[in-house]
This record gives C-alpha cells, structure tokens and sequence, in this order.
C-alpha cells in the first residue's frame, strides 16, 4: 500500500492562481521522480468550526481558500528519496520562487496507509 504526505494550507484569493501554477510545476517534479500520484483540492464544503476544522487549524481568514494536498509513494524509503531529489530540483528552488502562501501555517505530515478499498 502505498504511503502519503498530507498538506493542509490557506491560500489568499488573489494569489490562487499563483498557487495553481506552483502545484502544476511540482506535480510535474514530484511525478518525475517517482511519485505514484500528486493531488491538489481547492476547499469547497469546509465550513469554520467551533473547536477544530480545516480553516481553524491552518488560521485561514475570509480572503484565503483552504487547499488539501496529498502525494502518495511506492513507500517510506522511495518517499525519503524522492523527496530529497525534489528539494534539490532547481525548479521548486526557494530562490527562485514566490511562495503564493504564508507556509508557516501549513500543516504537512506522512502517513502509512493500512486501508485501501
């Protein structure tokens, strides 16, 4: 089965497109390298929760849209790898990008499925 990093992050309205141009470059780097797929969802249905939520938990204001992301990998050790060939890429450079997002309040993690049906 499987294994999946999970990204949660609010993204200014005005900078969407912005933010869908970055995602459609590192698909692109994510898949070269060997990632079985890279998803990205706009929120659509993700309403502000009164103790817990997706727009609370990555502080979204009323100009930001809520965005969940997922890449999924062969495994662990094929996720370190890639994702070390990705950071490395010249083409996802922090010096060379206008990040569209405050990326202090991204929630990111992995993740081991044990369920797929």
């Amino acid at each position: 089965m499987p294994y999946v990093d999970g990204f949660i992050v609010a993204v200014p309205k005005d900078n969407l497109e912005a933010y869908k141009d970055l995602a459609r470059t590192a698909g692109k780097v994510w898949k070269e390298y060997g990632a079985l797929s890279y998803v990205e969802c706009i929120g659509d249905d993700v309403p502000y929760g009164e103790l817990t939520s997706f727009p609370r938990a990555v502080q979204a204001t009323d100009d930001e849209v809520v965005i969940f992301s997922w890449i999924t990998y062969p495994s662990r050790e094929e996720r370190d790898e890639i994702n070390r060939k990705v950071m490395a890429d010249p083409r996802l450079s922090m010096d060379n990008l206008t990040m569209p997002f405050d990326g202090k309040r991204m929630i990111y993690g992995g993740f081991r499925s044990f369920l797929e049906l």
